[in-house]
């Protein structure tokens, strides 16, 4: 375990649905990376365009998820709470964030240094396959919830609600929304 990181937040890695299955020295390599991190109510976590070089596990505190319209401004599309993350744009070229993500409440997360983990998965292939499986699923996830969403949006005509306003605990239902 990396020396920055109290056995509570190992702990939360290891327990994290991200990581399940992980060997032992995956997760070593995935706490030595990490550190807590909190954040003020309206602080924002990252915005569009930043370069994407971090991701977090979120322990405590609501997050909204912002896309820039030409229309409307910034719009919230989805809420993030506790035992959701963000920020898998780390991962993938241009490694910028696609949205912005800005905080309701008080928020403790998890901090991962995505840019060094992503040379980590590059000399470690089996680490580097499962993280891209799961941020995959998520990414995939993600853009059929936006799309279904969208979807039953266009068909409101009147309606002024957000796009996406569920965090994972209240999607436990067919309409799950997925994990950021």
């Amino acid at each position: 375990m990396g020396g920055r990181l109290s056995p509570s937040l190992y702990e939360h890695i290891t327990k994290h649905p991200l990581f399940e299955g992980l060997n032992a020295r995956q997760l070593g390599v995935l706490a030595d990376l990490a550190m807590e991190t909190q954040f003020a109510p309206g602080e924002y976590i990252f915005r569009r365009q930043d370069p994407a070089n971090r991701f977090y596990l979120i322990l405590e505190g609501r997050i909204e998820l912002e896309l820039a319209s030409t229309r409307d401004g910034m719009k919230v599309i989805q809420m993030a709470g506790p035992g959701d993350y963000l920020g898998w744009a780390w991962l993938f070229e241009p490694y910028s964030f696609y949205l912005s993500a800005r905080t309701v409440d008080p928020t403790k997360a998890i901090f991962f240094y995505g840019t060094m983990l992503r040379q980590r998965c590059e000399d470690d292939h089996d680490l580097g396959y499962e993280i891209v499986k799961r941020v995959a699923e998520t990414a995939l996830q993600r853009l059929a919830a936006f799309q279904k969403n969208f979807r039953e949006r266009a068909t409101l005509k009147d309606k002024q609600s957000p796009f996406l306003v569920l965090n994972t605990k209240e999607a436990a239902s067919p309409r799950k929304q997925p994990r950021i």
